[in-house]
């Protein structure tokens, strides 16, 4: 028999092998493959382990170390983007297969466009008839916990889950612990400023993956909010907790339009369509008592840059730079690159509410006073370009920023605010230019009710 070798065009199928998750250890591993070739397996470790067996082996443990296997498969099947999937083991009932073709499809709607692959003819699951949520019983909640209201809250390093971690400490709620994902010093040195309790989970994607880059296989941008998501959720499940908290705000459902395309999402793992399906699926697949929902949701960035100005204790040790947060690959020495789109959109959404000596202490570097960077903020403000492909606010929030600094004499006269006021705000609408209207809560929350009324003083106070 001849060694397999990954040849990405001639791949196809993708399929999902199998899954565990040892009680002795808290490890899990998702297992996955292409055609007669090798097992990939992915590991993830979860803290706390021993577990005992019965909950691991309950109905609610396993269905979410079902979906955790059937999700991150997404970094693993865009390598080659086969034209079928298959299943090992029991396939997926109808809205969990639903559920997966929206994440695989919209989840890779970058992915796509910038790799020219048809994802949406190739991304379809097959699915069986039959029992489409979880049926009730005594495994069918969460485990027995000494805590019975408790969030399990994904922090980032950045600003928004710093706001979302205060403030459900100033709404009086009940215990918080932060879980994320990796091996981040930043992450970790931010956790452990708050004061809170922690869960750090491990994960090792395939090494084969990487050989397959090497090797020619697709790559690009995956939903790793997607991904981390159905971690914590499995995490909530071992360890008691009733609700998985996420800080992502209204402007991640706005996505980047694209001329002869449409809208392209980079966000759309942090957007309400995703909240919303994947929330529900939890609730009907996992466990009725789980909530899934961001803090943030009904808030503009810069509602929330406004509530992060308020906690002047994080400013030595967080940061919003993506380039901090790669899997592989070297990382910068400053917690800033000044050089991505997150760098310039978080400098700009902070100005109007901060001192600037304050932010350009948090940067190293005044942004706004750096010509060459005046393409970099027309992206932001979609100006002759589109909304770049990062995890940035609208047009519109970077406009209404621009026009706020742009009537203060301490920035007035920095270069790219007098290049705005000059040669762009001519152009626009002049409601295109205010900011309070930005700074409402609006739209639809998965929000438990019991926080939302005092949420909303908090951010108004």
């Amino acid at each position: 028999m001849t060694e397999w070798k990954f040849q990405r065009d001639a791949i196809q199928c993708f399929e999902f092998r199998r899954s565990m998750l040892d009680p002795a250890t808290g490890m899990a591993e998702l297992v996955y493959g292409f055609d007669d070739g090798p097992d990939l397996v992915e590991r993830i470790g979860f803290p706390g382990a021993p577990f005992d067996p019965a909950l691991v082996e309950s109905r609610t443990v396993q269905r979410a170390l079902q979906l955790l296997h059937f999700i991150a498969g997404i970094s693993y099947y865009k390598a080659a983007v086969p034209p079928r999937i298959a299943f090992n083991a029991e396939k997926p009932d109808v809205a969990t297969a639903a559920l997966l073709t929206d994440v695989y499809v919209n989840g890779l709607g970058e992915f796509a466009y910038r790799n020219g692959v048809d994802v949406v003819s190739r991304a379809v699951f097959p699915s069986r008839v039959g029992e489409v949520g979880n049926p009730s019983g005594a495994d069918s909640v969460l485990p027995p916990s000494s805590e019975t209201d408790h969030a399990l809250v994904a922090i980032g390093g950045g600003k928004d889950s710093l706001v979302s971690i205060e403030a459900l400490r100033s709404l009086g709620h009940a215990p918080q612990t932060l879980a994320w994902v990796g091996s981040s010093g930043l992450i970790a040195a931010c956790a452990a400023r708050t004061g809170l309790p922690t869960l750090n989970v491990s994960r090792a994607l395939a090494p084969a993956l990487f050989e397959f880059n090497r090797m020619g296989a697709w790559n690009g941008h995956i939903p790793v909010t997607a991904i981390n998501s159905a971690i914590l959720v499995l995490a909530a499940t071992l360890h008691g907790k009733n609700q998985v908290v996420f800080s992502n705000e209204r402007s991640a459902s706005y996505g980047s339009t694209i001329p002869g395309t449409g809208e392209v999402n980079h966000q759309w793992s942090k957007s309400w369509a995703f909240e919303q399906v994947f929330g529900a699926h939890v609730q009907t697949h996992v466990a009725p008592g789980l909530a899934y929902y961001s803090l943030l949701r009904p808030f503009s960035e810069l509602a929330v840059a406004r509530q992060f100005a308020r906690t002047p204790q994080y400013d030595d040790c967080f940061s919003s730079c993506n380039r901090n947060f790669h899997l592989l690959g070297e990382r910068p020495t400053e917690r800033w690159c000044g050089v991505c789109p997150k760098c310039h959109f978080v400098f700009l959404a902070l100005a109007p509410f901060m001192s600037k000596t304050r932010l350009v202490a948090i940067f190293g570097r005044n942004l706004l006073d750096e010509p060459a960077l005046a393409p970099a903020f027309d992206a932001l403000l979609e100006f002759g370009a589109h909304k770049p492909f990062e995890c940035v606010g609208e047009g519109r929030e970077a406009r209404a920023a621009m026009a706020a600094l742009s009537a203060r004499a301490d920035w007035r006269e920095d270069a790219l605010i007098a290049r705005f006021a000059r040669q762009i705000a001519p152009h626009l609408d002049a409601a295109e230019l205010s900011m309070a209207p930005l700074l409402d809560a609006q739209g639809p929350h998965r929000i438990p009710e019991r926080h939302w009324t005092l949420l909303r003083a908090y951010f108004g106070a």
